[in-house]
């Protein structure tokens, strides 16, 4: 095919465009791809668009859009924001909230990993915890997903040294929640979302009133169970360069952005 044939808007399936060529890190001449991940794929964050650069089926830059936020704020943390302005919240809804935070990105995750089973059993706890069941419900069965999911050697093993996002790196690009406490790679900060879920499901049958003077952890790490998109992005933009399609998807999953905790903010976020 001429270059004048790839010039007339032709596509590949799928909607790829046609190849260019580009330097390779060898200073051979390799196809470069330019491409669009999100935001229908399966367990990809909603609203999230990833327009990314490929060679061969490595990664070279990554550009992340949000598209679709309604500036309505995060449905995961909102029972923490009304009790932030005032409003009579229980630590048990707000932990509930969080809980099921939790539960959602990780079968998001577990979907995204190949492993459809615990993944079903995340979401039908997510599910549950959210419909007001009480802890003796959901504790034995979150504790027999946590166990095979904390436990499995071939999911580690994927994961390990995949995305990895240190302490400090994560202050520098303004990343807050577990993925700064998780301080570490994907496999980290799947482990940080069982820890995390953990605390929240001994919570939720909890009657005290969350309030900004009462249990100050309870306020604002309820709160911070969500990180602002913009930083999350910078963080994938930069991990998912010279990753595998795969573990860019892996690396995606692990830090879940949320749209709609955008609220007011930019379209778009520069080049990590």
């Amino acid at each position: 095919m001429s270059h004048g044939d790839m010039d007339d808007g032709m596509s590949m399936p799928a909607g790829l465009a046609m190849a260019e060529r580009g330097d390779d890190r060898d200073g051979l001449k390799l196809d470069q791809l330019h491409a669009t991940l999100g935001p229908l794929l399966v367990g990809w964050p909603a609203g999230l668009v990833l327009r990314v650069t490929l060679q061969g089926d490595i990664i070279q830059s990554a550009r992340g859009e949000l598209v679709g936020a309604q500036g309505r704020g995060s449905f995961w943390v909102e029972p923490a924001t009304r009790a932030m302005y005032g409003e009579a919240v229980t630590v048990g809804e707000a932990a509930r909230r969080t809980a099921g935070c939790y539960l959602d990105r990780l079968g998001r995750f577990l979907c995204v990993a190949g492993w459809p089973d615990p993944a079903a059993a995340a979401r039908v706890l997510r599910d549950d915890v959210l419909a007001g069941a009480a802890h003796h419900e959901v504790a034995s069965r979150f504790a027999a997903v946590a166990r095979r999911v904390g436990r499995s050697r071939t999911l580690r093993w994927m994961t390990t040294g995949l995305g990895v996002l240190g302490a400090a790196d994560a202050t520098a690009l303004g990343v807050t929640g577990p993925v700064a406490r998780a301080g570490g790679d994907v496999t980290a900060r799947y482990r940080q979302w069982l820890a995390e879920a953990a605390e929240m499901l001994d919570l939720v049958d909890d009657p005290v009133l969350l309030t900004a003077h009462g249990d100050g952890r309870a306020l604002g790490y309820l709160h911070d169970a969500v990180t602002p998109p913009e930083p999350l992005l910078a963080a994938i933009e930069r991990l998912v360069v010279g990753a595998e399609i795969g573990a860019a998807r892996l690396i995606v999953a692990s830090f879940d952005p949320d749209v709609d905790e955008m609220a007011g903010h930019p379209a778009s976020v520069a080049d990590g």
